[in-house]
């Protein structure tokens, strides 16, 4: 900082922004280098990661001009009711390490933003708590099926009684990736104070006095404690879960039900066939099995094969509002995003969150005037092309 400048407040950072790679760069200033990479990194030599976001990086548009573009609503329907926006916040672990205020913060962002928020299996906040943060916010929740399936039902139970009517199983987990940052790092949930991590510290005051201060850090939906995330997924999660499953989840959820981590056509026609209410075409942001499909590729070959039997979705390397018209001219009624919301909570808190909304929505709502198109729902696969 040059002698004499001011210093800049969080508020004034954040309004400066310019976009998602703004927020991620706030974020890496903040938060500790291990905290950091738990949400930046992926699987592996995390190719999958780069290449979800190098495909929106091919994304050509082909805009029309002389069209009446004084208005461009970006509000859609998904799953029978109206949202802002084709956004919908995804659901991620332990998400008061990235800020104390964690869950709450972002359900609250997505209330305002009038957007849906997904609570994890492996939150830190519980179903309840996220409903009082967010009265009037659409709260889904996110299920990972347990060894122990009567624990399975009874979070199913939890969010129910949160008014949570979506559920999102995810089933692209039956071990853990291999997360070699988190590996190098040597990181446990909650993130330890050892020798590693006393320079992090004195580099990261604000976020370690957040972090001791604050409530410590635990899961809210399932028991045990928590410490090395690789060992915990192996011994919680159920790795013989098959499409049959989908049955007693059905007979306990009377909601839409959506699956999350479809990576294959014939398994997206599979799920079509069972009756599920969307599909959310997904390699987990990248952080399970490396070299596993691009999402963006295969939402066209997913879209056709499945008709409209049911909503199909995306979610991987989503980063701007253009990232999400690209993927509904691909046939996507909506996208998850994760890391673009995460930078914006490690950089400010609940701000952060909705300055990256904002950012999306923005760009989103240019984007469409660009394009000449009057709205979302005028966004077709003759607006864009994969180069």
């Amino acid at each position: 900082m040059l002698p004499g400048r001011p210093r800049l407040s969080r508020a004034q950072k954040l309004a400066d922004a310019a976009d998602i790679a703004d927020l991620r760069l706030l974020a890496r200033r903040r938060a500790p280098r291990m905290v950091f990479d738990y949400v930046d990194g992926a699987a592996e030599g995390e190719r999958s990661m780069a290449r979800a976001v190098e495909a929106f990086e091919r994304v050509e548009f082909s805009p029309r001009v002389l069209r009446d573009v004084a208005e461009a609503p970006t509000a859609v329907e998904i799953l029978g009711r109206r949202i802002a926006m084709p956004v919908v916040l995804g659901p991620t672990g332990f998400t008061r390490m990235m800020h104390r205020e964690g869950e709450r913060a972002v359900a609250r962002a997505a209330e305002r933003a009038g957007v849906p928020y997904t609570l994890s299996t492996m939150g830190t906040t519980t179903a309840g708590d996220v409903a009082k943060a967010a009265p009037g916010g659409w709260n889904w929740f996110q299920l990972y099926v347990v060894r122990d399936r009567v624990r399975s039902l009874e979070m199913l139970s939890l969010a129910r009684d949160a008014g949570m009517d979506v559920l999102v199983v995810t089933v692209d987990v039956p071990v853990a990736g291999a997360r070699l940052r988190d590996v190098r790092h040597g990181l446990t949930i909650p993130p330890a104070l050892r020798w590693r991590s006393v320079l992090q510290a004195a580099r990261h005051p604000a976020w370690w006095f957040d972090f001791l201060t604050s409530e410590p850090l635990r899961f809210a939906t399932v028991e045990g404690a928590p410490g090395d995330l690789a060992g915990i997924t192996n011994l919680m999660f159920d790795p013989s879960m098959t499409i049959k499953d989908l049955e007693w989840i059905r007979s306990a959820w009377q909601g839409p039900l959506l699956v999350k981590g479809v990576q294959r056509v014939d398994d997206a026609k599979d799920l079509a066939a069972v009756g599920v209410d969307g599909l959310v075409v997904s390699n987990h942001g990248g952080r399970q099995l490396d070299r596993s499909p691009t999402p963006l590729e295969l939402l066209p070959e997913v879209v056709d094969a499945v008709g409209d039997r049911t909503e199909v979705f995306l979610d991987g390397g989503v980063r701007s509002g253009a990232d999400v018209a690209a993927a509904v001219a691909l046939g996507a009624r909506a996208c998850f995003i994760g890391r673009a919301y995460l930078y914006g909570l490690m950089a400010g808190g609940e701000q952060g969150v909705t300055r990256a909304l904002d950012l999306i929505r923005a760009e989103l709502g240019r984007t469409l005037q660009l394009l000449g198109v009057g709205g979302v729902g005028s966004l077709d696969r003759d607006s864009v092309r994969l180069r």
